[in-house]
């Protein structure tokens, strides 16, 4: 099983971006990337409710952390410390050397190689440094930008869940992605 400590957080940098922890005074913009008609197009859970549950979820998922349950990063460009999105290994298996991957990013942002640029550097941080066997995804067939990004990074699909998601009267399909740790073979 594995032996998990996030302390002192693991800050990364990329050439264009810092990865680092999110804290209460991303809570608006962390609040819109939840909640804007624009963010959600492929999402299927109810939206934040007010900032204040958004807060609550920072407090959470500092918690998680906390307890090298899961890790999730702020995006940030190196020059502003705005929160333009967020990436995670936001569950980890310890017993089976795995994680699930998540993320957005801002729509400002997208279609930059930001995202990919950010997965990249929380993928080798996962193998390098977690020793993590595997990382999946689990991502709506129609995001076809999400896909390009887990395809870009060696991600293979292994699996298409039909109708497994019920959100606000409708069924949606899911479909799972992994990556098998290629830093250690």
């Amino acid at each position: 099983m594995l032996t998990i400590s996030f302390s002192p957080f693991p800050i990364l940098y990329t050439e264009r971006l810092v990865l680092r922890q999110l804290t209460q005074d991303d809570a608006e913009d962390f609040f819109y990337l939840r909640t804007s008609p624009k963010m959600r197009t492929y999402s299927h859970r109810a939206p934040d409710a007010s900032v204040e549950v958004t807060k609550a979820l920072i407090d959470k998922i500092n918690t998680i952390i906390d307890n090298g349950e899961g890790i999730n990063w702020a995006i940030s460009l190196r020059e502003d410390t705005k929160l333009i999105g967020v990436i995670s290994f936001w569950r980890i298996f310890k017993e089976q050397h795995r994680a699930e991957m998540g993320y957005t990013l801002h729509h400002d942002y997208q279609r930059q190689g930001i995202m990919n640029e950010a997965a990249v550097a929380i993928l080798e941080y996962g193998f390098k440094t977690l020793q993590l066997h595997t990382v999946e995804a689990r991502v709506n067939p129609e995001n076809l930008p999400s896909i390009k990004v887990l395809e870009r990074n060696g991600f293979v699909k292994e699996g298409h869940f039909k109708e497994d998601i019920y959100y606000n009267g409708e069924y949606y399909d899911t479909a799972v992605y992994s990556l098998l740790n290629t830093y250690h073979k």
